[in-house]
């Protein structure tokens, strides 16, 4: 039913100041300049290997626009939602359903460049925050060519950019009711479920596509009626010394670089500025 984790929502602001961040940050030119007419909301899309990232802002008046903004009153720039792709919408609607899952009818969807005039369509799914233990999820149906939404092309080199992401994380006091979310209802491949008694922490790896969704949950602690929350971002690049250079240049704070928790792999901590988003870089070891 859902094939992949098509795309990355973003919380923001100002969005051609978080633009130029993530541009940075990512080592890739955006992919796209959209807006939203029925929604009141605009965007700068990023496309990578394995999914796209979307940084959305209001813009004007409008369903998602009110949405979008109350949220960044309550919680700040930040994680915003996780979008699933699907090849029938009106399908995965039913199946929800049917899984006990509250869901939107499936509606269509329309969105510009505004420097090309380009134009993408989808048919998308809104899973209520209530339902869904508080992370806002889509569920989208591409009506439009994969080529319509341009790959983003890399400017500081192949090797220092950021090619893919490589995780997401999402954080959880209830950690039963979230996998039984993900796995039962969502219908994702749980290819880990594992304390780590060192750590003090649970973690279960639901693999969709070409990336993970990672639940993190404390083993001390646990409140089953706390919501989950939509918390950081682990990006990949082929070479993690080039990107590491690359970023301090750029003048974020960037921690060293050190062996990841995965064999095989060197990781570093971006600190700031994420606009509020918890941000590793992984790279292989050698």
């Amino acid at each position: 039913m859902l094939t992949s984790l098509d795309h990355i929502v973003l919380a923001v602001r100002d969005l051609a100041r978080a633009t130029a961040t993530y541009r940075n940050l990512l080592g890739q030119e955006p992919s796209w300049h959209g807006r939203h007419p029925a929604y009141g909301t605009a965007n700068t899309l990023f496309r990578l290997e394995n999914t796209y990232l979307e940084l959305l802002a209001p813009a004007g008046e409008g369903p998602l626009a009110a949405r979008v903004g109350s949220w960044l009153e309550k919680h700040g720039e930040g994680p915003f939602a996780l979008a699933f792709g699907t090849e029938d919408a009106d399908a995965a609607a039913r199946t929800l359903r049917a899984r006990g899952l509250e869901s939107s009818d499936a509606a269509d969807g329309l969105g510009r460049d505004e420097r090309t005039g380009a134009e993408r369509r989808w048919r998308s799914v809104f899973l209520p925050p209530s339902a869904t233990r508080s992370v806002s999820m889509i569920v989208i149906e591409h009506r439009s060519p994969p080529d319509a939404l341009p790959a983003a092309v890399p400017f500081a080199g192949d090797t220092a950019a950021v090619a893919a992401c490589d995780h997401v994380v999402v954080q959880s006091a209830n950690a039963d009711a979230s996998r039984a979310l993900y796995g039962d209802v969502l219908g994702l491949r749980l290819a880990l479920d594992r304390a780590f008694e060192d750590w003090g922490v649970r973690l279960m790896f639901f693999r969709t596509g070409h990336l993970t969704v990672e639940i993190a949950a404390s083993l001390t602690q646990s409140d089953p009626s706390a919501p989950d929350r939509f918390w950081g971002i682990s990006w990949r690049v082929p070479d993690i010394d080039a990107a590491h250079a690359r970023l301090v240049a750029a003048e974020f704070d960037v921690s060293e670089i050190r062996t990841g928790r995965r064999p095989g792999t060197r990781v570093a901590t971006v600190r700031a500025e994420t606009h509020g988003v918890a941000t590793l870089v992984i790279g292989p070891a050698s």
